[in-house]
């Protein structure tokens, strides 16, 4: 018998740890993100402008590019 089949939980066990640290790092980035609108307001509202136009482009071009392909 392997040390695989006597511990099966041995591979969950690996993934629990990737897991955990996921779950770390995005409670690092919340902060960091909180911190960040906290000390610059400015900054962090012109960012999120900028963010939102980008979107609203690529769905401009998107549409525009599903509406040659229709024509």
């Amino acid at each position: 018998m392997t040390g695989a089949e006597r511990r099966p939980g041995l591979r969950l066990e690996a993934g629990g740890a990737m897991a955990q640290a996921m779950k770390v790092i995005g409670y690092i980035l919340i902060i960091f993100v909180l911190y960040t609108i906290i000390t610059s307001p400015n900054r962090s509202a012109d960012l999120v402008q900028v963010g939102f136009q980008g979107i609203s482009n690529a769905a401009h071009g998107i549409g525009k590019f599903m509406s040659q392909l229709v024509n």
